[in-house]
Protein backbone atom coordinates (compact mmCIF):
# COMPACT_ATOMS: atom_id res chain seq x y z
CA UNK A 1 0.00 0.00 0.00
CA UNK A 2 1.97 3.40 0.87
CA UNK A 3 4.79 7.79 1.08
CA UNK A 4 3.55 11.16 0.98
CA UNK A 5 4.21 14.46 2.69
CA UNK A 6 1.82 15.89 5.23
CA UNK A 7 -1.60 16.42 3.67
CA UNK A 8 -3.87 19.35 4.36
CA UNK A 9 -7.05 17.44 5.08
CA UNK A 10 -7.76 14.70 7.55
CA UNK A 11 -9.81 12.99 4.86
CA UNK A 12 -6.75 12.33 2.75
CA UNK A 13 -4.69 11.55 5.82
CA UNK A 14 -7.14 8.76 6.52
CA UNK A 15 -6.59 7.40 3.03
CA UNK A 16 -2.83 7.49 3.51
CA UNK A 17 -3.00 5.83 6.89
CA UNK A 18 -5.40 3.06 5.97
CA UNK A 19 -4.28 2.43 2.41
CA UNK A 20 -2.71 -0.93 2.82
CA UNK A 21 -2.81 -3.19 -0.18
CA UNK A 22 0.21 -4.12 -2.07
CA UNK A 23 1.10 -3.94 -5.65
CA UNK A 24 -1.10 -5.78 -8.01
CA UNK A 25 -2.69 -4.93 -11.31
CA UNK A 26 -5.88 -5.20 -13.08
CA UNK A 27 -7.36 -7.20 -15.89
CA UNK A 28 -9.34 -4.76 -18.00
CA UNK A 29 -12.09 -7.17 -18.91
CA UNK A 30 -15.59 -6.32 -20.05
CA UNK A 31 -17.27 -4.14 -17.42
CA UNK A 32 -20.25 -4.85 -15.25
CA UNK A 33 -22.59 -2.02 -14.51
CA UNK A 34 -21.80 0.36 -17.35
CA UNK A 35 -18.84 2.37 -18.53
CA UNK A 36 -16.54 2.00 -21.49
CA UNK A 37 -14.74 -1.26 -21.97
CA UNK A 38 -10.99 -1.51 -22.31
CA UNK A 39 -9.13 -3.65 -24.83
CA UNK A 40 -7.51 -6.75 -23.39
CA UNK A 41 -6.31 -8.32 -26.62
CA UNK A 42 -2.74 -7.30 -25.89
CA UNK A 43 -2.84 -7.88 -22.13
CA UNK A 44 0.69 -8.93 -21.14
CA UNK A 45 1.36 -12.22 -19.49
CA UNK A 46 4.55 -13.82 -18.24
CA UNK A 47 5.57 -17.36 -19.09
CA UNK A 48 3.85 -19.67 -16.62
CA UNK A 49 6.21 -20.64 -13.83
CA UNK A 50 7.04 -24.35 -14.02
CA UNK A 51 6.39 -25.57 -10.49
CA UNK A 52 7.42 -29.09 -11.53
CA UNK A 53 11.04 -27.92 -11.26
CA UNK A 54 10.62 -27.62 -7.48
CA UNK A 55 11.19 -30.50 -5.09
CA UNK A 56 8.97 -31.14 -2.10
CA UNK A 57 10.59 -30.54 1.28
CA UNK A 58 10.03 -33.63 3.48
CA UNK A 59 10.01 -31.64 6.71
CA UNK A 60 7.39 -29.24 5.37
CA UNK A 61 5.38 -32.06 3.81
CA UNK A 62 5.15 -33.61 7.28
CA UNK A 63 3.45 -30.44 8.56
CA UNK A 64 0.60 -30.57 6.04
CA UNK A 65 -2.68 -31.55 7.74
CA UNK A 66 -3.84 -35.06 6.95
CA UNK A 67 -7.03 -34.02 5.15
CA UNK A 68 -5.06 -31.82 2.75
CA UNK A 69 -2.27 -34.34 2.27
CA UNK A 70 -4.72 -37.14 1.49
CA UNK A 71 -6.25 -35.49 -1.57
CA UNK A 72 -2.92 -33.97 -2.60
CA UNK A 73 -4.47 -30.63 -3.53
CA UNK A 74 -4.00 -27.17 -2.04
CA UNK A 75 -7.25 -25.36 -2.85
CA UNK A 76 -6.64 -21.65 -3.31
CA UNK A 77 -9.28 -18.92 -3.33
CA UNK A 78 -8.50 -15.96 -5.63
CA UNK A 79 -10.33 -13.03 -7.19
CA UNK A 80 -9.22 -13.29 -10.81
CA UNK A 81 -9.36 -9.75 -12.11
CA UNK A 82 -6.33 -8.21 -10.42
CA UNK A 83 -3.45 -8.41 -12.89
CA UNK A 84 -0.57 -8.93 -12.66
CA UNK A 85 -1.26 -10.64 -9.33
CA UNK A 86 -4.14 -12.86 -10.40
CA UNK A 87 -6.30 -12.71 -13.50
CA UNK A 88 -7.48 -14.80 -16.44
CA UNK A 89 -5.33 -15.57 -19.47
CA UNK A 90 -6.64 -14.53 -22.90
CA UNK A 91 -8.47 -17.88 -23.10
CA UNK A 92 -10.78 -16.54 -20.37
CA UNK A 93 -10.36 -19.71 -18.33
CA UNK A 94 -6.78 -20.18 -17.14
CA UNK A 95 -5.72 -18.34 -13.95
CA UNK A 96 -2.38 -16.53 -14.37
CA UNK A 97 -0.36 -13.94 -12.45
CA UNK A 98 2.33 -13.83 -9.83
CA UNK A 99 0.01 -14.91 -7.01
CA UNK A 100 -1.05 -17.89 -9.12
CA UNK A 101 2.58 -18.85 -9.73
CA UNK A 102 3.33 -18.46 -6.02
CA UNK A 103 0.38 -20.70 -5.18
CA UNK A 104 1.75 -23.44 -7.43
CA UNK A 105 5.26 -23.00 -6.00
CA UNK A 106 4.04 -23.22 -2.39
CA UNK A 107 1.96 -26.28 -3.21
CA UNK A 108 4.88 -28.01 -4.94
CA UNK A 109 7.16 -27.35 -1.96
CA UNK A 110 4.55 -29.02 0.24
CA UNK A 111 4.22 -32.02 -2.07
CA UNK A 112 0.82 -30.87 -3.36
CA UNK A 113 -0.85 -29.62 -6.52
CA UNK A 114 -2.46 -26.18 -6.43
CA UNK A 115 -6.01 -25.69 -7.60
CA UNK A 116 -6.89 -22.00 -7.97
CA UNK A 117 -10.63 -21.36 -7.68
CA UNK A 118 -12.30 -18.05 -8.60
CA UNK A 119 -14.22 -15.99 -6.06
CA UNK A 120 -15.29 -12.45 -5.33
CA UNK A 121 -12.62 -10.79 -3.21
CA UNK A 122 -14.61 -10.25 -0.04
CA UNK A 123 -15.92 -13.85 -0.01
CA UNK A 124 -12.51 -15.52 0.18
CA UNK A 125 -11.42 -15.02 3.79
CA UNK A 126 -14.75 -16.24 5.28
CA UNK A 127 -14.42 -19.42 3.17
CA UNK A 128 -10.79 -20.23 4.07
CA UNK A 129 -10.79 -23.39 6.15
CA UNK A 130 -13.99 -24.69 4.56
CA UNK A 131 -14.18 -24.11 0.81
CA UNK A 132 -10.52 -23.11 0.42
CA UNK A 133 -7.35 -24.29 2.15
CA UNK A 134 -5.74 -20.86 1.68
CA UNK A 135 -6.48 -17.49 0.13
CA UNK A 136 -3.83 -15.93 -2.13
CA UNK A 137 -5.28 -12.84 -3.72
CA UNK A 138 -3.34 -9.71 -2.85
CA UNK A 139 -4.57 -9.58 0.76
CA UNK A 140 -2.87 -6.80 2.67
CA UNK A 141 -2.07 -7.83 6.22
CA UNK A 142 -3.98 -5.65 8.66
CA UNK A 143 -5.20 -5.88 12.24
CA UNK A 144 -8.80 -6.61 11.26
CA UNK A 145 -7.87 -9.59 9.09
CA UNK A 146 -5.48 -10.93 11.72
CA UNK A 147 -8.41 -11.14 14.12
CA UNK A 148 -10.08 -13.79 11.98
CA UNK A 149 -7.25 -15.61 10.18
CA UNK A 150 -3.57 -16.48 10.06
CA UNK A 151 -1.59 -14.50 7.47
CA UNK A 152 1.92 -15.21 6.16
CA UNK A 153 3.77 -12.31 4.52
CA UNK A 154 5.50 -12.60 1.14
CA UNK A 155 5.22 -9.34 -0.84
CA UNK A 156 5.29 -5.60 -0.23
CA UNK A 157 3.58 -2.75 -2.08
CA UNK A 158 1.41 0.34 -1.75
CA UNK A 159 -1.76 2.15 -2.78
CA UNK A 160 -2.23 4.88 -5.36
CA UNK A 161 -4.93 7.04 -6.86
CA UNK A 162 -5.51 7.32 -10.60
CA UNK A 163 -7.62 9.61 -12.79
CA UNK A 164 -8.50 9.89 -16.46
CA UNK A 165 -5.66 11.24 -18.59
CA UNK A 166 -5.22 14.98 -18.11
CA UNK A 167 -7.28 14.86 -14.91
CA UNK A 168 -10.29 16.52 -16.60
CA UNK A 169 -12.22 16.83 -13.33
CA UNK A 170 -9.31 18.44 -11.51
CA UNK A 171 -9.21 15.82 -8.77
CA UNK A 172 -6.92 16.87 -5.92
CA UNK A 173 -5.06 14.02 -4.23
CA UNK A 174 -4.86 16.25 -1.15
CA UNK A 175 -8.63 16.81 -0.98
CA UNK A 176 -10.97 14.06 -2.12
CA UNK A 177 -14.08 15.59 -0.53
CA UNK A 178 -16.89 15.72 -3.09
CA UNK A 179 -15.05 13.39 -5.49
CA UNK A 180 -16.54 10.18 -6.90
CA UNK A 181 -13.97 7.40 -6.41
CA UNK A 182 -14.20 3.82 -7.64
CA UNK A 183 -12.74 0.99 -5.57
CA UNK A 184 -12.91 -2.79 -5.41
CA UNK A 185 -15.27 -4.16 -2.78
CA UNK A 186 -13.61 -5.52 0.34
CA UNK A 187 -10.19 -3.94 -0.19
CA UNK A 188 -8.32 -1.89 2.38
CA UNK A 189 -8.68 1.06 0.02
CA UNK A 190 -12.45 0.90 0.36
CA UNK A 191 -12.15 1.17 4.13
CA UNK A 192 -9.75 4.07 3.79
CA UNK A 193 -12.10 5.92 1.47
CA UNK A 194 -15.08 5.32 3.75
CA UNK A 195 -13.15 6.82 6.66
CA UNK A 196 -12.01 9.73 4.51
CA UNK A 197 -15.61 10.38 3.51
CA UNK A 198 -16.70 10.45 7.14
CA UNK A 199 -13.92 12.93 7.92
CA UNK A 200 -15.09 15.18 5.08
CA UNK A 201 -18.61 15.27 6.51
CA UNK A 202 -17.27 15.90 10.01
CA UNK A 203 -15.42 18.93 8.61
CA UNK A 204 -18.58 20.23 6.94
CA UNK A 205 -17.49 19.30 3.42
CA UNK A 206 -19.15 17.08 0.83
CA UNK A 207 -18.41 13.40 1.42
CA UNK A 208 -16.31 11.26 -0.88
CA UNK A 209 -18.75 9.33 -3.06
CA UNK A 210 -17.32 5.82 -2.84
CA UNK A 211 -18.48 3.48 -5.62
CA UNK A 212 -17.47 -0.14 -4.90
CA UNK A 213 -17.29 -2.79 -7.62
CA UNK A 214 -16.86 -6.55 -7.36
CA UNK A 215 -13.78 -6.54 -9.61
CA UNK A 216 -10.91 -4.15 -10.18
CA UNK A 217 -11.56 -4.53 -13.91
CA UNK A 218 -14.92 -2.81 -13.42
CA UNK A 219 -13.31 -0.03 -11.40
CA UNK A 220 -10.81 0.77 -14.14
CA UNK A 221 -13.37 0.44 -16.91
CA UNK A 222 -15.72 2.89 -15.22
CA UNK A 223 -12.88 5.36 -14.72
CA UNK A 224 -12.12 5.22 -18.43
CA UNK A 225 -15.84 5.56 -19.16
CA UNK A 226 -16.28 8.58 -16.91
CA UNK A 227 -18.61 7.07 -14.33
CA UNK A 228 -16.06 7.72 -11.57
CA UNK A 229 -13.62 10.63 -11.32
CA UNK A 230 -10.81 8.65 -9.73
CA UNK A 231 -9.93 5.16 -8.59
CA UNK A 232 -7.96 3.94 -5.61
CA UNK A 233 -6.11 0.64 -5.78
CA UNK A 234 -2.86 -1.16 -5.10
CA UNK A 235 0.02 0.64 -6.74
CA UNK A 236 0.88 -2.19 -9.16
CA UNK A 237 -2.76 -2.32 -10.18
CA UNK A 238 -2.74 1.39 -10.85
CA UNK A 239 0.46 1.18 -12.87
CA UNK A 240 -0.98 -1.68 -14.88
CA UNK A 241 -4.12 0.33 -15.61
CA UNK A 242 -2.03 3.16 -17.03
CA UNK A 243 -0.24 0.70 -19.32
CA UNK A 244 -3.28 -1.30 -20.36
CA UNK A 245 -5.51 1.67 -21.19
CA UNK A 246 -2.89 3.09 -23.53
CA UNK A 247 -2.54 6.27 -21.50
CA UNK A 248 -6.28 6.81 -20.96
CA UNK A 249 -5.53 6.68 -17.22
CA UNK A 250 -2.75 8.41 -15.26
CA UNK A 251 -1.55 8.19 -11.68
CA UNK A 252 -2.35 10.95 -9.21
CA UNK A 253 -0.19 11.75 -6.19
CA UNK A 254 2.33 9.49 -4.54
CA UNK A 255 2.16 5.87 -3.43
CA UNK A 256 0.97 5.72 0.18
CA UNK A 257 1.96 3.53 3.14
CA UNK A 258 3.83 0.34 2.35
CA UNK A 259 2.40 -2.88 3.77
CA UNK A 260 2.82 -6.60 3.07
CA UNK A 261 0.52 -9.03 1.29
CA UNK A 262 -0.16 -12.27 3.13
CA UNK A 263 -1.33 -15.77 2.34
CA UNK A 264 -4.51 -16.38 4.35
CA UNK A 265 -4.87 -19.59 6.38
CA UNK A 266 -7.70 -20.52 8.73
CA UNK A 267 -7.12 -19.23 12.24
CA UNK A 268 -7.55 -22.69 13.78
CA UNK A 269 -5.19 -24.39 11.31
CA UNK A 270 -1.80 -23.76 12.93
CA UNK A 271 -0.15 -26.70 11.18
CA UNK A 272 -1.02 -25.53 7.67
CA UNK A 273 -0.04 -21.97 8.57
CA UNK A 274 3.37 -23.20 9.71
CA UNK A 275 3.74 -25.29 6.55
CA UNK A 276 2.88 -22.33 4.31
CA UNK A 277 5.29 -20.11 6.24
CA UNK A 278 8.06 -22.66 5.78
CA UNK A 279 7.34 -23.06 2.08
CA UNK A 280 7.35 -19.31 1.46
CA UNK A 281 10.60 -18.91 3.41
CA UNK A 282 12.21 -21.61 1.31
CA UNK A 283 11.04 -19.90 -1.89
CA UNK A 284 12.56 -16.67 -0.60
CA UNK A 285 15.85 -18.27 0.41
CA UNK A 286 16.44 -20.10 -2.88
CA UNK A 287 15.45 -17.15 -5.07
CA UNK A 288 12.29 -18.72 -6.50
CA UNK A 289 9.99 -16.01 -5.15
CA UNK A 290 12.10 -13.26 -6.72
CA UNK A 291 12.23 -15.22 -9.98
CA UNK A 292 8.44 -15.50 -10.08
CA UNK A 293 7.89 -11.83 -9.27
CA UNK A 294 10.53 -10.70 -11.74
CA UNK A 295 8.62 -12.47 -14.50
CA UNK A 296 5.73 -10.12 -13.75
CA UNK A 297 7.84 -6.98 -13.30
CA UNK A 298 7.48 -6.91 -9.52
CA UNK A 299 10.72 -8.35 -8.16
CA UNK A 300 11.26 -5.28 -6.00
CA UNK A 301 8.27 -6.29 -3.90
CA UNK A 302 9.71 -9.63 -2.78
CA UNK A 303 10.17 -9.97 0.96
CA UNK A 304 13.12 -11.83 2.50
CA UNK A 305 11.30 -13.13 5.59
CA UNK A 306 7.97 -14.95 5.65
CA UNK A 307 6.38 -13.82 8.91
CA UNK A 308 3.39 -15.59 10.42
CA UNK A 309 0.87 -13.05 11.75
CA UNK A 310 3.31 -10.11 11.76
CA UNK A 311 2.49 -7.12 13.90
CA UNK A 312 0.96 -4.25 11.93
Amino acid sequence: MRARTALPLSAVAAVALLAGCTTASEDLAAPAGGGASADTSDAPTAPAFDASTLEADPELVALVPEDVAEDGVLTVGAELSYAPAEFLAPDGVTPVGFDVDIAHAVAATLGLEAEVEPSTFDAIIPAVGTKYDVGISGFTIDAERLQVAHMVSYFDAGSQLAVAAGNPDGVDAGDLCGTTVGVQTGTVQQGALDEASADCEADGADPVEVLPYDSQADVTTNLVGGKVQAMYADSPVTAYAVEQTGGAVETLGDITDAAPYGVVVAQDDDALAEAVQGALQQLMDDGTLTEILDGWGNAEGALSTAELDPSV
